[in-house]
Protein backbone atom coordinates (compact mmCIF):
# COMPACT_ATOMS: atom_id res chain seq x y z
CA UNK A 1 0.00 0.00 0.00
CA UNK A 2 0.88 3.52 -0.85
CA UNK A 3 2.43 5.90 1.47
CA UNK A 4 -0.76 7.89 0.14
CA UNK A 5 -3.29 4.86 0.84
CA UNK A 6 -1.65 4.46 4.25
CA UNK A 7 -2.35 8.18 5.25
CA UNK A 8 -5.79 7.97 4.43
CA UNK A 9 -6.18 5.94 7.96
CA UNK A 10 -6.05 8.82 9.95
CA UNK A 11 -9.07 10.20 8.32
CA UNK A 12 -11.30 7.07 8.14
CA UNK A 13 -10.67 6.37 4.52
CA UNK A 14 -8.59 3.35 5.09
CA UNK A 15 -10.20 0.40 3.63
CA UNK A 16 -13.63 0.26 2.01
CA UNK A 17 -16.61 -1.40 4.75
CA UNK A 18 -17.61 -3.20 1.52
CA UNK A 19 -14.25 -4.81 1.29
CA UNK A 20 -14.28 -6.06 4.96
CA UNK A 21 -15.72 -9.36 6.71
CA UNK A 22 -18.38 -7.70 8.92
CA UNK A 23 -19.38 -10.70 10.79
CA UNK A 24 -18.74 -14.58 11.79
CA UNK A 25 -15.08 -16.32 12.22
CA UNK A 26 -13.56 -14.29 10.17
CA UNK A 27 -14.20 -10.49 10.53
CA UNK A 28 -12.52 -7.78 10.30
CA UNK A 29 -10.79 -9.39 7.85
CA UNK A 30 -10.54 -8.47 3.98
CA UNK A 31 -13.18 -10.44 1.84
CA UNK A 32 -11.74 -13.82 1.05
CA UNK A 33 -12.22 -15.09 -2.55
CA UNK A 34 -10.87 -18.76 -3.25
CA UNK A 35 -11.19 -17.88 -7.20
CA UNK A 36 -10.17 -20.61 -9.51
CA UNK A 37 -7.09 -22.41 -7.51
CA UNK A 38 -8.40 -23.23 -3.97
CA UNK A 39 -5.11 -25.09 -3.38
CA UNK A 40 -1.47 -24.86 -4.88
CA UNK A 41 0.04 -28.19 -5.82
CA UNK A 42 2.70 -28.14 -3.36
CA UNK A 43 0.55 -26.69 -0.32
CA UNK A 44 0.20 -29.46 0.93
CA UNK A 45 3.43 -31.19 0.23
CA UNK A 46 4.94 -33.19 3.75
CA UNK A 47 7.78 -31.14 5.13
CA UNK A 48 10.63 -32.79 4.23
CA UNK A 49 10.02 -32.83 0.77
CA UNK A 50 9.59 -28.60 0.74
CA UNK A 51 12.96 -28.59 2.70
CA UNK A 52 15.00 -30.67 0.60
CA UNK A 53 16.39 -27.47 -1.49
CA UNK A 54 17.17 -25.35 1.82
CA UNK A 55 18.72 -28.29 3.79
CA UNK A 56 20.82 -28.34 0.34
CA UNK A 57 21.51 -24.47 0.71
CA UNK A 58 22.40 -24.74 4.67
CA UNK A 59 24.81 -26.97 3.73
CA UNK A 60 26.01 -24.97 1.09
CA UNK A 61 25.76 -21.86 2.81
CA UNK A 62 27.90 -23.41 5.91
CA UNK A 63 30.56 -24.30 3.92
CA UNK A 64 30.61 -20.77 2.65
CA UNK A 65 30.52 -18.72 6.20
CA UNK A 66 32.45 -22.03 7.96
CA UNK A 67 30.05 -22.77 10.39
CA UNK A 68 26.60 -24.89 10.21
CA UNK A 69 24.78 -23.27 13.65
CA UNK A 70 24.52 -19.32 12.46
CA UNK A 71 21.03 -19.14 11.98
CA UNK A 72 20.67 -20.18 15.88
CA UNK A 73 23.25 -17.37 16.75
CA UNK A 74 20.96 -14.49 15.70
CA UNK A 75 18.57 -14.34 18.46
CA UNK A 76 20.82 -14.79 21.18
CA UNK A 77 18.42 -14.65 24.01
CA UNK A 78 15.94 -17.24 22.65
CA UNK A 79 17.02 -20.93 23.18
CA UNK A 80 18.95 -22.00 19.82
CA UNK A 81 17.45 -18.54 18.24
CA UNK A 82 14.18 -20.01 17.78
CA UNK A 83 15.25 -22.48 15.61
CA UNK A 84 13.52 -25.76 17.72
CA UNK A 85 12.99 -26.31 21.34
CA UNK A 86 11.94 -22.85 22.45
CA UNK A 87 9.69 -22.15 24.98
CA UNK A 88 7.07 -20.16 24.25
CA UNK A 89 6.41 -18.70 27.95
CA UNK A 90 10.49 -18.00 28.16
CA UNK A 91 9.87 -15.79 24.81
CA UNK A 92 6.90 -13.75 26.34
CA UNK A 93 8.50 -13.48 29.66
CA UNK A 94 11.24 -10.85 28.46
CA UNK A 95 8.84 -8.48 26.92
CA UNK A 96 9.00 -5.33 28.77
CA UNK A 97 6.04 -3.16 29.85
CA UNK A 98 4.93 -2.04 26.93
CA UNK A 99 5.05 -5.09 24.72
CA UNK A 100 3.58 -7.23 27.54
CA UNK A 101 0.72 -4.81 27.20
CA UNK A 102 -0.11 -5.84 24.21
CA UNK A 103 0.71 -10.29 24.57
CA UNK A 104 -2.68 -11.90 25.62
CA UNK A 105 -2.44 -12.95 29.35
CA UNK A 106 -1.80 -16.64 30.34
CA UNK A 107 -0.66 -18.90 33.12
CA UNK A 108 2.15 -21.84 32.62
CA UNK A 109 0.49 -25.08 34.12
CA UNK A 110 3.00 -28.36 34.48
CA UNK A 111 0.75 -32.30 33.76
CA UNK A 112 0.98 -34.40 35.95
CA UNK A 113 -0.80 -37.53 37.08
CA UNK A 114 -3.56 -35.98 38.77
CA UNK A 115 -5.28 -34.09 35.96
CA UNK A 116 -8.11 -33.13 37.70
CA UNK A 117 -5.82 -31.03 39.98
CA UNK A 118 -3.42 -29.65 38.11
CA UNK A 119 -6.86 -28.18 36.57
CA UNK A 120 -8.37 -27.06 39.71
CA UNK A 121 -4.83 -25.55 40.23
CA UNK A 122 -4.42 -23.83 36.77
CA UNK A 123 -7.92 -22.75 37.35
CA UNK A 124 -7.32 -21.10 40.63
CA UNK A 125 -4.21 -19.27 39.40
CA UNK A 126 -5.60 -17.79 36.53
CA UNK A 127 -8.62 -16.20 38.50
CA UNK A 128 -6.24 -14.59 40.69
CA UNK A 129 -4.62 -13.15 37.07
CA UNK A 130 -8.34 -12.22 36.12
CA UNK A 131 -8.36 -15.07 33.35
CA UNK A 132 -11.73 -17.02 33.13
CA UNK A 133 -13.41 -18.98 30.42
CA UNK A 134 -13.25 -19.61 27.06
CA UNK A 135 -9.49 -20.01 27.54
CA UNK A 136 -6.68 -21.51 24.74
CA UNK A 137 -4.44 -23.83 25.77
CA UNK A 138 -0.83 -24.80 23.78
CA UNK A 139 2.48 -26.40 24.59
CA UNK A 140 4.95 -24.60 25.63
CA UNK A 141 6.75 -26.46 22.85
CA UNK A 142 5.81 -27.11 19.52
CA UNK A 143 4.80 -25.40 16.29
CA UNK A 144 2.04 -25.57 13.24
CA UNK A 145 -0.94 -25.26 15.84
CA UNK A 146 -0.07 -28.71 17.28
CA UNK A 147 -2.02 -29.07 20.44
CA UNK A 148 -4.10 -25.69 20.13
CA UNK A 149 -7.44 -25.88 21.58
CA UNK A 150 -10.36 -23.93 22.72
CA UNK A 151 -11.01 -24.96 26.57
CA UNK A 152 -14.92 -23.69 27.43
CA UNK A 153 -14.79 -25.27 30.66
CA UNK A 154 -13.37 -27.22 33.73
CA UNK A 155 -14.27 -30.76 32.01
CA UNK A 156 -12.77 -30.07 28.75
CA UNK A 157 -9.68 -28.74 30.19
CA UNK A 158 -9.30 -32.23 32.30
CA UNK A 159 -9.91 -34.28 29.54
CA UNK A 160 -7.54 -32.28 27.59
CA UNK A 161 -4.76 -32.66 30.02
CA UNK A 162 -5.41 -36.78 30.53
CA UNK A 163 -4.14 -36.83 27.12
CA UNK A 164 -0.79 -35.54 27.53
CA UNK A 165 2.26 -36.80 29.38
CA UNK A 166 3.32 -36.41 32.69
CA UNK A 167 5.71 -33.41 33.36
CA UNK A 168 5.01 -30.95 30.05
CA UNK A 169 4.14 -27.32 29.98
CA UNK A 170 1.33 -25.54 29.02
CA UNK A 171 -0.05 -22.27 28.22
CA UNK A 172 -3.20 -21.37 29.57
CA UNK A 173 -4.14 -18.22 27.53
CA UNK A 174 -7.05 -15.58 27.35
CA UNK A 175 -8.98 -15.80 24.44
CA UNK A 176 -8.57 -13.05 21.77
CA UNK A 177 -11.31 -10.40 21.63
CA UNK A 178 -10.68 -10.06 17.99
CA UNK A 179 -11.18 -12.31 15.18
CA UNK A 180 -8.93 -11.62 12.39
CA UNK A 181 -5.62 -13.18 12.85
CA UNK A 182 -2.15 -12.16 10.62
CA UNK A 183 1.14 -13.55 11.03
CA UNK A 184 3.71 -10.62 10.40
CA UNK A 185 7.18 -11.34 9.58
CA UNK A 186 10.29 -8.75 11.28
CA UNK A 187 13.48 -8.61 10.49
CA UNK A 188 16.56 -6.05 12.04
CA UNK A 189 20.20 -6.54 10.75
CA UNK A 190 22.24 -6.41 13.62
CA UNK A 191 23.48 -2.84 13.76
CA UNK A 192 20.65 -1.13 12.21
CA UNK A 193 18.75 0.77 14.45
CA UNK A 194 15.16 0.13 13.00
CA UNK A 195 13.37 -3.24 11.78
CA UNK A 196 11.37 -4.05 8.89
CA UNK A 197 8.43 -6.07 8.39
CA UNK A 198 8.90 -8.00 5.00
CA UNK A 199 6.10 -9.92 5.34
CA UNK A 200 2.12 -9.87 6.07
CA UNK A 201 0.00 -13.12 5.66
CA UNK A 202 -3.61 -12.95 6.33
CA UNK A 203 -4.79 -16.08 8.18
CA UNK A 204 -8.68 -17.41 7.44
CA UNK A 205 -10.65 -19.79 9.60
CA UNK A 206 -11.70 -22.66 7.45
CA UNK A 207 -15.21 -22.16 7.70
CA UNK A 208 -18.33 -24.38 5.33
CA UNK A 209 -21.71 -22.51 5.02
CA UNK A 210 -25.19 -24.58 5.53
CA UNK A 211 -28.11 -24.58 3.41
CA UNK A 212 -30.86 -26.41 5.68
CA UNK A 213 -30.08 -30.07 4.17
CA UNK A 214 -26.97 -31.04 3.74
CA UNK A 215 -24.85 -32.67 6.68
CA UNK A 216 -21.71 -30.93 7.78
CA UNK A 217 -19.87 -34.27 6.12
CA UNK A 218 -21.43 -33.78 2.77
CA UNK A 219 -20.90 -29.45 3.48
CA UNK A 220 -17.33 -30.75 3.53
CA UNK A 221 -16.63 -32.94 0.69
CA UNK A 222 -18.88 -30.24 -1.62
CA UNK A 223 -16.20 -27.70 -0.25
CA UNK A 224 -13.72 -26.62 -3.34
CA UNK A 225 -11.14 -26.51 -0.58
CA UNK A 226 -12.50 -28.36 2.49
CA UNK A 227 -12.72 -31.47 0.08
CA UNK A 228 -9.24 -31.28 -0.19
CA UNK A 229 -8.27 -31.20 3.30
CA UNK A 230 -11.19 -34.06 4.14
CA UNK A 231 -8.72 -36.46 6.02
CA UNK A 232 -8.02 -33.27 8.91
CA UNK A 233 -11.31 -31.62 8.75
CA UNK A 234 -13.85 -35.15 9.06
CA UNK A 235 -11.75 -36.33 12.05
CA UNK A 236 -11.85 -32.96 13.55
CA UNK A 237 -15.38 -32.25 13.71
CA UNK A 238 -16.06 -35.81 13.82
CA UNK A 239 -18.72 -35.49 16.54
CA UNK A 240 -20.94 -33.63 14.43
CA UNK A 241 -20.34 -34.88 11.30
CA UNK A 242 -24.67 -35.98 10.97
CA UNK A 243 -25.42 -32.31 12.18
CA UNK A 244 -27.38 -30.21 9.49
CA UNK A 245 -26.29 -26.55 10.09
CA UNK A 246 -29.46 -23.76 9.17
CA UNK A 247 -29.39 -22.53 6.26
CA UNK A 248 -26.90 -19.82 6.32
CA UNK A 249 -24.86 -20.87 9.22
CA UNK A 250 -21.28 -20.23 9.56
CA UNK A 251 -19.96 -23.51 10.52
CA UNK A 252 -15.47 -23.09 11.41
CA UNK A 253 -14.27 -26.57 11.03
CA UNK A 254 -10.51 -25.94 13.12
CA UNK A 255 -9.86 -23.22 15.76
CA UNK A 256 -6.45 -22.56 15.33
CA UNK A 257 -4.91 -20.25 12.42
CA UNK A 258 -2.44 -22.92 11.50
CA UNK A 259 -1.84 -23.65 7.75
CA UNK A 260 -1.44 -27.32 7.78
CA UNK A 261 -4.46 -27.33 9.77
CA UNK A 262 -6.35 -25.71 7.26
CA UNK A 263 -6.34 -22.52 7.40
CA UNK A 264 -6.01 -20.16 4.40
CA UNK A 265 -3.55 -17.96 3.85
CA UNK A 266 -3.21 -14.78 1.76
CA UNK A 267 -0.43 -12.59 1.33
CA UNK A 268 -1.25 -9.46 2.75
CA UNK A 269 2.12 -7.22 2.13
CA UNK A 270 0.12 -4.45 0.59
CA UNK A 271 -1.61 -3.93 3.73
CA UNK A 272 1.70 -3.33 5.94
CA UNK A 273 1.64 0.46 6.17
CA UNK A 274 4.55 2.52 8.47
CA UNK A 275 2.27 2.92 11.31
CA UNK A 276 2.52 -0.50 11.95
CA UNK A 277 5.97 -1.01 11.13
CA UNK A 278 6.71 2.12 13.18
CA UNK A 279 4.31 0.46 15.81
CA UNK A 280 5.45 -2.95 16.04
CA UNK A 281 9.56 -2.33 15.66
CA UNK A 282 8.63 0.06 19.25
CA UNK A 283 7.69 -2.96 21.00
CA UNK A 284 10.13 -5.09 19.61
CA UNK A 285 13.00 -3.05 21.08
CA UNK A 286 11.54 -4.35 24.46
CA UNK A 287 12.10 -7.96 23.60
CA UNK A 288 16.17 -7.98 24.07
CA UNK A 289 18.07 -8.59 21.03
CA UNK A 290 15.39 -9.85 19.03
CA UNK A 291 16.17 -9.61 15.64
CA UNK A 292 14.10 -12.33 13.52
CA UNK A 293 10.75 -13.82 13.65
CA UNK A 294 7.20 -13.70 12.91
CA UNK A 295 4.70 -12.48 15.16
CA UNK A 296 1.24 -14.17 15.50
CA UNK A 297 -1.57 -11.79 15.92
CA UNK A 298 -4.93 -11.01 16.60
CA UNK A 299 -6.80 -7.77 15.31
CA UNK A 300 -9.61 -5.72 15.57
CA UNK A 301 -10.15 -4.69 11.67
CA UNK A 302 -7.59 -4.44 8.84
CA UNK A 303 -7.62 -0.49 9.17
CA UNK A 304 -6.39 -1.22 12.85
CA UNK A 305 -4.30 -3.19 12.02
CA UNK A 306 -2.34 -0.70 9.29
CA UNK A 307 -2.41 1.61 11.65
CA UNK A 308 -0.81 -0.08 14.32
CA UNK A 309 -3.67 -0.03 17.13
CA UNK A 310 -6.09 -2.65 18.49
CA UNK A 311 -4.48 -5.95 18.32
CA UNK A 312 -2.93 -8.34 20.22
CA UNK A 313 -0.02 -10.42 20.10
CA UNK A 314 -0.91 -14.25 20.32
CA UNK A 315 2.73 -15.85 19.91
CA UNK A 316 6.35 -14.29 18.95
CA UNK A 317 8.49 -17.37 16.71
CA UNK A 318 12.20 -17.04 16.42
CA UNK A 319 14.81 -18.19 13.38
CA UNK A 320 12.63 -21.42 12.21
CA UNK A 321 9.78 -19.31 11.34
CA UNK A 322 8.08 -19.02 7.93
CA UNK A 323 7.23 -15.64 5.97
CA UNK A 324 3.49 -17.43 6.00
CA UNK A 325 2.56 -15.64 2.48
CA UNK A 326 4.36 -18.19 0.43
CA UNK A 327 1.30 -20.53 1.08
CA UNK A 328 -1.35 -17.97 -0.53
CA UNK A 329 -2.44 -20.96 -2.79
CA UNK A 330 -1.91 -17.91 -5.48
CA UNK A 331 1.89 -18.01 -4.47
CA UNK A 332 4.19 -19.61 -7.64
CA UNK A 333 6.46 -22.73 -6.47
CA UNK A 334 9.34 -20.83 -7.87
CA UNK A 335 8.39 -17.80 -5.81
CA UNK A 336 7.91 -19.77 -2.76
CA UNK A 337 10.91 -21.43 -2.66
CA UNK A 338 12.91 -18.23 -3.83
CA UNK A 339 11.46 -16.75 -0.25
CA UNK A 340 12.47 -19.77 1.95
CA UNK A 341 16.27 -19.67 0.40
CA UNK A 342 16.44 -15.77 1.09
CA UNK A 343 15.46 -16.54 4.89
CA UNK A 344 17.86 -19.23 5.12
CA UNK A 345 20.60 -16.70 2.80
CA UNK A 346 19.46 -13.70 5.98
CA UNK A 347 19.89 -15.83 8.73
CA UNK A 348 23.43 -16.84 7.68
CA UNK A 349 24.74 -13.56 7.04
CA UNK A 350 23.08 -12.17 10.44
CA UNK A 351 24.60 -15.32 11.64
CA UNK A 352 28.01 -14.42 10.72
CA UNK A 353 27.57 -10.68 11.81
CA UNK A 354 26.82 -12.12 15.26
CA UNK A 355 29.31 -14.09 15.69
CA UNK A 356 31.76 -11.37 14.77
CA UNK A 357 30.18 -9.33 17.72
CA UNK A 358 30.92 -12.47 20.21
CA UNK A 359 27.86 -13.85 20.46
CA UNK A 360 27.66 -17.89 20.96
CA UNK A 361 26.93 -20.27 17.84
CA UNK A 362 25.31 -23.49 19.02
CA UNK A 363 26.58 -27.04 18.11
CA UNK A 364 24.92 -29.25 15.68
CA UNK A 365 24.89 -32.03 18.12
CA UNK A 366 22.63 -29.59 20.71
CA UNK A 367 20.28 -28.87 17.49
CA UNK A 368 20.04 -32.33 16.55
CA UNK A 369 19.56 -33.53 20.37
CA UNK A 370 16.59 -30.37 20.98
CA UNK A 371 15.04 -31.52 17.36
CA UNK A 372 14.60 -34.79 18.44
CA UNK A 373 13.15 -33.76 22.22
CA UNK A 374 10.64 -31.51 20.45
CA UNK A 375 9.18 -34.29 19.01
CA UNK A 376 8.82 -36.02 21.63
CA UNK A 377 11.37 -39.14 21.94
CA UNK A 378 12.92 -38.65 25.47
CA UNK A 379 9.11 -38.60 26.37
CA UNK A 380 8.15 -35.45 27.80
CA UNK A 381 6.94 -33.45 24.67
CA UNK A 382 4.39 -36.02 23.07
CA UNK A 383 0.93 -33.93 22.56
CA UNK A 384 -2.48 -36.01 23.15
CA UNK A 385 -5.01 -34.89 20.23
Amino acid sequence: MTAKECSKLGSGEGVSENAVIKHGVNRGMPVLALGERPTSFFEFWPAWLMYIPVVVYWLLLSIRYRSFGLPMAVNPNIELGGMVGESKHAILGQAGEALAAHILPYIVIKTAAEPRSVARDALARAAAEGLSFPLVIKPDLGCRGRGVALMENEAELVAYLSKQNQGQLFLLQRLAPYQAEAGVFYIKHPGEEKGRLVSLALKYRPTVEGDGSSTLEQLILRHPRAKKLAGIHLAKNREQLARIPIEGEEVPLEFAGSHCRGSIFRNGKEFICPALEQSLDCLLKELPEFNYGRLDIKFKNIDALMAGKDFYIVEINGASSEQAHIWDSRTPFAEAMGVLLKQYGDLFAMGASMREHGHHVPSVGKLVYTWLKELGYFGANRVGK
